[in-house]
């Protein structure tokens, strides 16, 4: 006697046919907001990390490791002056080769700091 009903094996191409084009439909929308978000992410993380930067407070220890970055101090194996000290104060000016120049503020003071800040310091990096 023959089976009556639906054969799944000759409408299996319908199947897919119908299953890939919801697929592909889906998929363009999912890239499309993926993509939006994405975007937006690297937005907001560029503007927050140039904000940081930008108000990063002189003679802090966030503006230490900035001033580091700009100007390294030590010798490339882990030697060099502890970071904000006086005598790494000193490295920072020879570094830059104003060491003992009369138009420095004392090296002990705010006013260093914000003399290397102004003058030297790359704050959009």
């Amino acid at each position: 006697m023959p089976r009556q009903g639906f054969d799944l094996v000759s409408l299996w191409p319908l199947i897919f046919s119908h299953l890939m084009s919801c697929y592909v439909a889906n998929m363009n929308q999912t890239l499309t907001v993926t993509f939006t978000i994405l975007f937006f992410a690297i937005i907001t993380g560029c503007s927050v990390l140039e904000d940081k930067e930008h108000n990063t407070n002189v003679c802090s220890d966030d503006w230490y490791a900035l001033v580091e970055k700009q100007i390294f101090t030590g010798d490339g194996r882990g030697h060099g002056p502890d970071v904000g000290s006086i005598e790494w104060r000193s490295v920072v000016e020879f570094k830059l080769g104003i060491r003992g120049s009369k138009k420095n503020p004392s090296i002990e003071s705010q006013q260093w700091c914000n003399y290397i800040n102004d003058y030297y310091i790359n704050t959009a990096t």
